[in-house]
């Protein structure tokens, strides 16, 4: 089980930095409305640019830690709750614009791994 655990957080944590550092200003099928970057999508939601920010470094913070926690677990818990509360705001911004379901995709599955971190 361990070893499972392990795999989700570091399968959770590349794909958030992923999102956060190397596709930020890139196009994506899963951005909100017609948004081509993660500045435009938070103004589709109806969100300031500065929440954009502080929602990117809590994610990128928290994907460090939850990779840390392999070696601290002291960490997981904050971290992976930390993301499991911000992909559900994901979820809801979606929701909120009656993006098709398919764009929340990759927000209920990450969100579901880290639920899996949690409670495993």
């Amino acid at each position: 089980m361990e070893i499972f655990i392990i795999i989700l957080k570091v399968v959770v944590a590349v794909s958030l930095l992923n999102v956060w550092l190397i596709q930020y200003n890139k196009p994506t099928q899963w951005r909100g409305g017609n948004a081509q970057n993660i500045v435009e999508e938070f103004k589709v939601y109806g969100l300031p640019v500065w929440m954009c920010y502080v929602v990117g470094f809590l994610k990128v913070t928290s994907s460090i830690a939850l990779i840390a926690s392999i070696w601290f677990p002291v960490l997981e818990f904050p971290a992976a709750a930390t993301l499991a509360v911000l992909l559900a705001g994901s979820i809801s911004m979606h929701l909120k614009i009656s993006d098709l379901l398919k764009k929340s995709f990759p927000a209920a599955l990450f969100l579901s791994m880290c639920l899996l971190i949690i409670f495993l």
